[in-house]
């Protein structure tokens, strides 16, 4: 295999064997690959002429043709694209950029003028061909050099609610050691077309533009997330890989039952990273894409891709899955020693997809152990090296005296008909220390009582670990990855707006 040791290595061999056939639609708008590879070919010598060696590019832009190319054209330029959500508050984008320190900032708003460097402001909402003028980059210009594969081209974000989220570094080997991976796990080639329909900012659709221009295939972004338009693009472009997190999975799924369409025939791989899913909502995407094999993924922002499930894998039914290929999973104790299958400790990846290092906010949570890196998440292997996490450290509740991990409560309620999510949290007691309160998210026009929910975990878990007190929050917040807001919850929990269950 001809080594390509940065992300965008391959895009001159694709834009040579298909220069005619369409790189990226978004929306209305689409690129070929001979006009993507001059595209970003002539960014990327503007960013590396106007951005010092060793300095960023913040690029704080909705999704659209601006940010796919910039982002691209940054890392073929050997600059670091610091990919920020312009859906944070203003003062946060501050705080990220005054920690950043970025040599430019590309933004759609002119409100972030007089901070850390140099801004260029643009219209986010134009198509691939105004890009390279609406940033002053030059019609003639020479190509930079391919930059090294250990060059950082990459900072992105964990979701948080408050404060400035944990910015996380990466370098160009890390992903195209992770394509290579992927190359073995699944079949993704340029006969594909890769549909990632959610923000840019979220990795999970970043990789999936980056890794589908990689293998040459037609990647399709959206502008905005929307159930019925991602329903018509892949029926209209024959979509055969789709990216998403369980909660936008859903929404597809139901746009599809409500307008009646007909069968996805096309779609052969159905990739997600998040929840588990399982129950009606599986049986339902089956109905939907019954061509489609389904994975999922667990992983975190700074490990990629950890362990992984697919359907057609005998994998257990409380089990995140197998080590990804490439992966050593272990199993360790507070000392650093290696547990044997069945016993609970943190769980430490060594892969060659960890991160660099954090750029930027809170940092103390992560374990380093040579090569290997936890972020906290506990958890047991069994014999057959399949992963059952059982919480995170940092979620860790005491009651009476007990550790107890929420998240395998949790799981028990949702395992409920009419449960369709659930936050367990501490809240103070005097006697106990602790005291488990589960907020609930039902199904619509579905009640439950405090003690049907009690028996339903009575068979699974000990007393310890059964809830007596459960609530309903007025709305149910999440993450920009899709996960439950823990700390949004819990904000709603102390503001005193929610229903008690009786």
């Amino acid at each position: 295999m001809t080594d390509h040791p940065t992300i965008t290595a391959t895009l001159p061999r694709h834009a040579r064997a298909s220069p005619d056939r369409i790189a990226v639609i978004c929306d209305r708008h689409a690129i070929t690959w001979w006009e993507l590879d001059l595209a970003v070919d002539r960014l990327a010598a503007h960013l590396a002429a106007v951005v010092p060696a060793g300095r960023g590019v913040a690029l704080h832009l909705p999704n659209g043709p601006a940010l796919a190319l910039l982002f691209l054209a940054a890392a073929r330029g050997g600059r670091e694209a610091q990919v920020l959500d312009p859906n944070w508050p203003v003062e946060t984008t501050r705080l990220a950029l005054r920690e950043l320190s970025p040599g430019l900032v590309v933004s759609h708003d002119p409100a972030l003028a007089g901070g850390a460097g140099a801004l260029a402001v643009i219209d986010a909402h134009g198509p691939f061909e105004t890009v390279a003028d609406a940033i002053g980059a030059k019609s003639s210009f020479q190509s930079v050099p391919q930059p090294d594969p250990l060059t950082p081209f990459y900072v992105g974000f964990t979701s948080g609610s408050t404060g400035l989220p944990k910015g996380y570094r990466r370098h160009h080997s890390s992903w195209v050691e992770s394509f290579r991976a992927g190359d073995r796990e699944f079949d993704i080639n340029a006969d594909d077309v890769v549909l990632a329909p959610g923000a840019l900012t979220h990795s999970l659709f970043l990789y999936g533009l980056a890794h589908g221009l990689y293998v040459g295939a037609t990647v399709i972004l959206c502008r905005q997330f929307r159930p019925n338009l991602v329903c018509r693009l892949i029926a209209t472009h024959q979509a055969s890989v789709l990216y998403g997190v369980p909660t936008q999975l859903e929404m597809i799924v139901d746009a599809a039952m409500r307008d009646s369409a007909p069968p996805f025939a096309t779609m052969r791989w159905i990739l997600s990273s998040g929840a588990k899913w399982q129950g009606r909502a599986m049986d339902d995407l089956r109905d939907h894409f019954p061509s489609a094999r389904f994975a999922e993924f667990y992983g975190a922002s700074e490990l990629s891709f950890v362990t992984v499930v697919k359907d057609d894998e005998d994998v257990p039914p409380d089990s995140v899955g197998r080590a990804f290929s490439g992966v050593d999973l272990s199993i360790r104790d507070h000392l650093g020693r290696r547990l044997p299958s069945g016993e609970a400790g943190q769980v430490f990846v060594a892969s060659p997809f960890v991160f660099i290092d954090y750029a930027c906010g809170n940092t103390t949570a992560l374990l380093r152990d040579g090569d290997a890196v936890s972020v906290g998440d506990i958890g047991v292997l069994d014999e057959r090296g399949y992963l059952r996490l059982v919480g995170r450290a940092s979620r860790m509740i005491i009651t009476s005296g007990k550790n107890v991990h929420p998240e395998e409560i949790e799981r028990v309620l949702e395992s409920h008909p009419a449960v369709t999510a659930a936050a367990v949290l501490g809240v103070d007691d005097d006697r106990r220390g602790e005291r488990l309160l589960a907020l609930l998210k039902l199904h619509p026009e579905m009640s439950v009582a405090s003690s049907d929910l009690i028996g339903h975990a009575r068979s699974r878990l000990p007393s310890y670990k059964i809830p007596r007190r459960f609530a309903l929050p007025p709305k149910w917040p999440l993450t920009s990855s899709g996960k439950n807001d823990f700390q949004a919850l819990r904000s709603i929990w102390d503001s005193d707006v929610c229903e008690a269950l009786p």
